[in-house]
């Protein structure tokens, strides 16, 4: 794709596969996002998306960041969930605080690739690929780890009752 929208904010959703950290003309940190069948140039960092797109579902990042060392103990670099309901799970390729940290769908990885410099080629399940700078090993550690905090979520919200949620009526005294 070549064609690029531009923008100054973006609210992550289950189309998009990555948000990729860029610098600008004039050295400045950028996103860029790549959807299913889109791309986009935001005015804004990665990390600030994440952190909008969390707000947007009702948590922040560092409460979302929070709430996966509570589940599976992962303190740095955690994956979260932006919205479990959508299967929106991310994954940082750095730290967030690192202005070249991206952010990568785990839902929509096909498959890993090693590149020379410890970069890594990740093919989406739509044949879009990107390259990232973090070893295949990096990576692959993330999307099990991604995996694993999943499942444990997924395990929790099985567990609650179906009615859970629902909007039913209390009586009035």
């Amino acid at each position: 794709m070549t064609n690029h929208l531009y923008a100054t904010s973006y609210e992550v959703n289950p189309l998009t596969l990555a948000i990729l950290s860029r610098k600008d003309e004039k050295g400045r940190t950028t996103a860029y996002v790549l959807e299913q069948d889109a791309e986009y140039v935001v005015s804004r960092t990665p990390t600030n998306i994440i952190d909008q797109s969390c707000s947007y579902f009702g948590a922040s990042l560092k409460g979302r960041q929070e709430g996966t060392r509570s589940i599976c103990g992962i303190t740095h670099k955690a994956p979260i969930s932006i919205d479990p309901a959508s299967g929106m799970y991310f994954f940082p390729t750095a730290s967030p605080s690192n202005a070249l940290c991206s952010w990568i769908a785990h839902s929509h990885i096909e498959t890993l690739h090693s590149l020379p410099n410890q970069n890594t080629e990740i093919t989406f399940k739509n044949g879009t690929s990107i390259v990232v700078e973090a070893s295949q090993g990096s990576i692959m550690n993330q999307v099990q780890r991604t995996a694993h905090f999943r499942y444990l979520l997924d395990k929790r919200l099985q567990g609650l009752p179906r009615s859970f949620g629902t909007s039913e009526r209390l009586p009035v005294i």
